[in-house]
């Protein structure tokens, strides 16, 4: 197929015009957006539990911004999301659910996660750090260790629920003294 190309005009004889450019096939671009980004929604105000409703958070925001050792941000009918922040030589501590499987994904620091069939025993062990994701199976002993030199922060989905709707323990010694 010939692509006809438009040439410019030339002045007719006689006239003082200047010939016109070619007209662009496409208009310039706008050097800035047309609108400004819409940012993103603020981590959980007053550390709220918002279950069993529609909810809504960038989740990396709310980790990184939780300064407690547990806060529960959302509880449904067989599903719970708690963001957590262990400080630098801190642990989760040795446990077990047996009637819960749970993910827990890193968003800030580093840590050793060890699991096993046995409390005395645990087999399993890797380092972790930001974007690593953690599955434990229902009846696993399972410890989180911060090995860095910020807090770990991360949030952790337990299926089913875990913890009481609106759970939020500042430190690990009052989760502790809460019996949880």
């Amino acid at each position: 197929m010939r692509r006809l190309l438009r040439r410019p005009r030339r002045p007719m004889p006689g006239s003082s015009h200047p010939p016109r450019p070619p007209v662009p096939s496409h208009p310039p671009r706008p050097s800035h957006p047309p609108h400004p980004p819409v940012p993103p929604p603020p981590p959980p105000s007053g550390y709220t539990d918002h279950g069993r409703r529609p909810y809504v958070v960038d989740i990396n925001r709310a980790t990184v911004g939780n300064p407690n050792y547990r806060t529960t941000i959302w509880t449904g009918r067989y599903l719970q999301s708690t963001l957590m922040s262990i400080p630098p030589g801190g642990d989760i501590g040795l446990e077990i659910h047996p009637d819960n499987d749970q993910f827990l994904r890193i968003e800030q620091g580093q840590g050793i996660v060890q699991m096993g069939r046995d409390r005395n025993n645990l087999n399993f062990r890797q380092t972790v750090f930001n974007d690593f994701a953690i599955f434990v199976p229902a009846g696993t002993w399972h410890n989180l260790t911060n090995i860095g030199n910020v807090p770990l922060r991360l949030y952790s989905i337990y299926a089913p629920s875990h913890h009481p709707p609106g759970t939020v323990h500042a430190t690990k010694a009052i989760a502790e003294m809460m019996g949880d």
